[in-house]
């Protein structure tokens, strides 16, 4: 049985940043997360893709421990993105979006799948979310991520999605969008008001905000001297987040700070490079080194009042 399941994209991606450029290249919400996700768990993608992906590209997945049988090959292209950043790489500028695919795509939940312990609903249509929720039993955990596109044109069907979740990884932006509030203790309250008991917002290279019902946290990024491409970033936070959960095996109130940690860690590799090629050479020494470098970061002597 797969602890964790995954339902989002898996595309072809062309990048430009001041630092370089990459065209056609292996991307998508589902694909970064898996790629964060599978050094922790076993993890099943629930994806669609046109005949003309490379299955063989992403096979090295397999010997991570990811299920890839539930990636659907239809008729048609592959969903591809186009973007473009300047030296704010917060901010990416869309070029060029094709659906393809995934204009008709019903996800369809493996059997194998449908058990799992954790479940992460990556940017796709809310609709499509909802779908996958009804396929599944309870599990441990149902985080969801969304996106400004389906937060501006589908923001009914997203609330019934935000309603059945247990937790939200967003960015700051889509927090800010979804609840009318500037201020994110504001927002994610009002938020954690409609049935989710965590939020978790993505700053960037701001770090990380959580709230919960009872605490509020705040992670730090890991400080690099070398960004070349942001794009998948978030995804990957979410995978190590997840990966993490999926570990331990619980959600409480500190496995989740320890899991913003742990994708923290995970984004911070996934910019060094384009597209998924960053964490697809990392290690787990590598991996530990940098927790214990980031952990470095916030350790400090009580004040002296």
């Amino acid at each position: 049985m797969i602890k964790l399941c995954v339902a989002g994209t898996v595309a072809y991606d062309s990048i430009e940043t001041p630092f370089g450029k990459a065209d056609n290249v292996l991307g998508g919400s589902a694909l970064h997360f898996t790629n964060a996700a599978s050094f922790f768990t076993d993890v099943g993608i629930v994806a669609t893709v046109g005949s003309d992906f490379d299955l063989e590209g992403i096979s090295f997945l397999k010997d991570r421990s990811v299920d890839l049988s539930g990636i659907e090959v239809d008729q048609g292209k592959t969903f591809r993105w186009e973007g473009r950043y300047g030296y704010d790489l917060n901010q990416a500028i869309t070029l060029k979006t094709e659906l393809n695919v995934i204009e008709t795509f019903k996800p369809k939940v493996p059997e194998d799948y449908r058990n799992a312990e954790f479940l992460f609903l990556a940017n796709i249509d809310p609709e499509l979310q909802l779908h996958v929720i009804d396929q599944v039993a309870k599990p441990a955990a149902l985080v969801l991520d969304t996106m400004n596109f389906w937060i501006e044109n589908k923001l009914d069907a997203l609330m019934k999605v935000i309603e059945r979740v247990d937790m939200l990884v967003i960015n700051e932006a889509e927090l800010r969008e979804i609840t009318k509030e500037h201020n994110l203790l504001k927002g994610a309250r009002k938020l954690i008001e409609t049935g989710p008991t965590c939020v978790v917002a993505k700053r960037g290279e701001y770090g990380v905000f959580m709230m919960n019902r009872d605490e509020v946290f705040l992670a730090p990024a890991f400080p690099l001297e070398d960004v070349f491409d942001p794009t998948g970033a978030g995804d990957t936070f979410a995978g190590g987040f997840m990966g993490y959960l999926a570990n331990v095996g619980e959600a409480t109130a500190e496995s989740v700070k320890q899991a913003i940690i742990m994708g923290t860690v995970m984004a911070s590799f996934n910019v060094e490079d384009f597209s998924i090629n960053r964490i697809k050479r990392l290690t787990m020494p590598e991996i530990k080194e940098r927790y214990h470098a980031l952990k470095g970061c916030m350790q400090f002597t009580d004040i002296r009042l």
